[in-house]
């Protein structure tokens, strides 16, 4: 391990995927099992150029490298240190040929990328909405977690602009928020094809939506069997084993 690559106060997971690594902060914003999920739902092809807005510390780019056939995927990251901690995970795992990742505010990159020019456009973004108590808009998880540096809104109109026709755009979400999602997405000629719901077990109301939608796509919107996190007994199901890599 190039152990430059990595700070003291820093450590480095297994994403239990062709060896690959990533390099977080625990006192920052770790991954969760929504960025996991999130690459297991896209359906990318090969030699498809992928952005991913709102990257963190490059876990979707890094995981669909490993998951897919992807030609250039590219992540943008607005929090600099984090944006830096991603690019190091990209050297770690020797992927610079395919993976890219650029230190900038996402709603600036229509001005400074080719619009119109990706097949796919992921996103797992800040889900808490204005309004819910005092916030330090520099505090690095409140930007993870608010909607502090971008809005809902933000990322659905950006990955409209960014996205080829009959591009695809894949986000994971709060199932609250899915009439927000719904509406923005049309306001924005992103079609919902496809959307799932995943729930901690059986007996639970879900919390996490996925959700894929197609530039100028025609009006067809199938939900997909509900994924259940946990079995009755606490332990994974079997498919989130396999989703993880376990099985």
């Amino acid at each position: 391990m190039q152990q430059d690559l990595i700070f003291p106060h820093e450590r480095v997971d297994d994403l239990q995927c062709r060896g690959l690594k990533l390099i977080q902060n625990p006192n920052g914003f770790c991954f969760g099992i929504d960025a996991v999920l999130l690459s297991n739902f896209c359906e990318i092809r090969k030699n498809w150029h992928v952005l991913d807005l709102g990257t963190g510390t490059g876990i979707v780019p890094i995981l669909l490298a490993g998951k897919t056939q992807a030609g250039q995927i590219t992540g943008v990251e607005i929090q600099k240190e984090v944006a830096d901690m991603a690019q190091r995970s990209v050297t770690l795992n020797d992927l610079g040929e395919r993976v890219k990742i650029i230190n900038e505010d996402l709603k600036e990159i229509v001005n400074k990328m080719d619009s119109y020019s990706f097949d796919a456009v992921t996103s797992n973004p800040p889900y808490m909405n204005p309004g819910g108590g005092l916030i330090n808009p520099e505090d690095m998880k409140a930007i993870s977690r608010h909607e502090v540096k971008c809005t809902l809104e933000d990322v659905i109109s950006t990955s409209s602009k960014m996205l080829k026709d009959r591009g695809h755009f894949y986000m994971v979400h709060r199932p609250h928020r899915l009439v927000d999602i719904i509406y923005l997405c049309r306001k924005y000629k992103l079609e919902p094809k496809k959307i799932r719901f995943v729930h901690p077990n059986k007996n639970k109301k879900p919390n996490i939506l996925l959700i894929q939608c197609v530039k100028f796509g025609k009006p067809e919107l199938k939900f997909l069997d509900p994924l259940y996190v946990y079995n009755e007994d606490g332990g994974y199901t079997k498919e989130i084993d396999e989703i993880y890599g376990r099985n």
